[in-house]
Parts: structure tokens; C-alpha cells; sequence
């Protein structure tokens, strides 16, 4: 029964995948492409975590947490280069 539902989530997580390349590719604006491609980054720490409780081990944690702040860090820096036009600022005063 649960193998089932991990199943039916995995599907679900893909299919909303899906739908975020297509966000990335045909989005009307850079702000909606940005945000599917966190999105995107969000969803496959769910495909992780429900392939690491479908094969009920823990070994996979560690990228999760990878995934997740390489994520939130590409998210941080584009958000910042769309406001500002530099990810780096090197201003020294």
C-alpha cells in the first residue's frame, strides 16, 4: 500500500515538474521563469525524498540537503543580479 502511494507521489512530483520547464521555457517574464526554476529545485527534493523512503534509507539525505541550498543559493543570486545588475558587489567604501 505504501509503495503505491510513494508511486502516485513520484508521478505527481513529475508531472509538476513538467510543468515547471515548461514555465523555464515559455514563461512571460524572467521573475516567472526564475521562480519555476526554484520551484523546480523544490520539487526534486521531494523526488528524493520520496525515492529515499520508497528504498527506506537514509543515505540520500545528505543530497537533499545539497540540492536544497544550492537551490536557495541560485534563487538568492539571480534575484540579486534582476535588482541590482551584479551578483558581487565590490564597492569598498
Amino acid at each position: 500500500m505504501l509503495d503505491m502511494i510513494l508511486n502516485i507521489g513520484m508521478i505527481a512530483v513529475a508531472v509538476s515538474i513538467a510543468a515547471c520547464f515548461y514555465r523555464v521555457a515559455v514563461g512571460p517574464s524572467l521573475p516567472d521563469r526564475v521562480i519555476a526554476l526554484d520551484t523546480i529545485g523544490i520539487n526534486i527534493v521531494a523526488m528524493i525524498s520520496l525515492f529515499s523512503l520508497k528504498h527506506a534509507t537514509q543515505m540520500y539525505l545528505d543530497v537533499i540537503l545539497v540540492i536544497a541550498i544550492l537551490a536557495f543559493m541560485g534563487t538568492v543570486a539571480i534575484s540579486k543580479f534582476m535588482e541590482e545588475g551584479v551578483i558581487i558587489d565590490r564597492d569598498n567604501s
